[in-house]
């Protein structure tokens, strides 16, 4: 059995709350298109809805924007099979999102419904979604407001925490996935924009390359990341690594990032390849529960699939 399809096996044996299921279901969407796995995942997710529009809710019915990591999915699901239980339950997350998520005073996306906080991991779960909708506009607006909320115009990394409340960062430090969240993210964003929407993309482009930029002077040399990027004493972490050769693989294949960037890709991607056992479980990611601690975790399965279809599209188109 190869590596990708063991990590997917892995994968849907993993228990998940919102943002991995909306997670599972994009690395399947992106590396085999609409299957019946996905449909599978979109089912489980939109059966499991809550009354305000939120999909695939649990036992704590607290997140704001994880519920959308699964919208693209979902509205994909309901291009390919017709079926209006899919596009009812993006039209409802949507509305959700649109009208009823709690917000900063300048209307930036909470991450819980029970704290005022806003989190980078949000870039990944909201404007993809917004954006696939058809929604740019908002997509923008959250990009732009996490930007306002969590990056550091110095270093050009972001914290992972806002406390509205407190009027100062939650969690001030540069942790390497939540930036690898927003990397993803803005990556997903940029593939889908009209080409001729040369202002949203120009502003995306530069914006990504000083991320990545940032994140790239704490890579390793063996190809890995700590898990607070500027601080060598957190432990070496594994899902930042996919996550930034997503990112570089489908920014040089789509060709807005310079091949240069490649050798950090390869350099992370094989580390990453190591990094896997023989049950599929990519090792030594932030890992479940409380992602405090080196481990496994379902992100870091995903980001293995997604980075290697990344890598597998770019190598064979050149």
């Amino acid at each position: 059995m190869d590596k990708v399809m063991a990590a997917k096996l892995a994968l849907l044996s993993l228990q998940r709350f919102q943002w991995e299921q909306g997670c599972a279901a994009q690395a399947i969407l992106e590396s085999e298109g609409v299957t019946d796995d996905l449909l599978r995942l979109c089912t489980s997710a939109a059966l499991r809805s809550d009354k305000d529009g939120r999909v695939g809710v649990m036992e704590k019915n607290e997140s704001v924007d994880d519920p959308a990591a699964i919208g693209e999915a979902l509205i994909c699901a309901a291009e390919k099979t017709g079926n209006k239980f899919y596009r009812e339950a993006a039209d409802k997350l949507y509305f959700y999102l649109k009208n009823r998520a709690p917000k900063t005073i300048d209307g930036i996306i909470y991450h819980f419904n029970i704290k005022n906080e806003v989190w980078v991991d949000a870039y990944y779960m909201a404007p993809p979604f917004l954006c696939r909708y058809g929604d740019l506009d908002e997509a923008m607006k959250q990009i732009k407001g996490f930007r306002k909320y969590l990056f550091d115009e110095d270093v050009h990394m972001l914290s992972h925490i806002w406390d509205d409340d407190l009027h100062d960062f939650g969690r001030h430090d540069f942790w390497g996935v939540g930036n690898g969240w927003a990397l993803a993210g803005l990556t997903r964003v940029i593939a889908m924009l009209d080409e001729n929407d040369k202002e949203n993309r120009t502003y995306l482009l530069d914006y990504l390359q000083k991320l990545l930029d940032g994140c790239l002077k704490h890579q390793r040399e063996d190809g890995l990341f700590h898990d607070i990027l500027d601080d060598p004493s957190s432990f070496v972490e594994t899902n930042v690594a996919q996550m930034i050769a997503y990112t570089i693989y489908r920014g040089v294949m789509r060709g807005y990032l310079s091949e240069d960037y490649l050798v950090h890709a390869d350099k992370a991607r094989k580390a990453a390849n190591d990094k896997v056992d023989d049950l599929g479980f990519v090792q030594g990611v932030c890992g479940m529960p409380d992602f405090l601690r080196s481990g496994v975790a379902s992100e870091g399965q995903v980001f293995f699939i997604l980075m290697e279809t990344a890598a597998k599209e770019y190598y064979e188109n050149h």
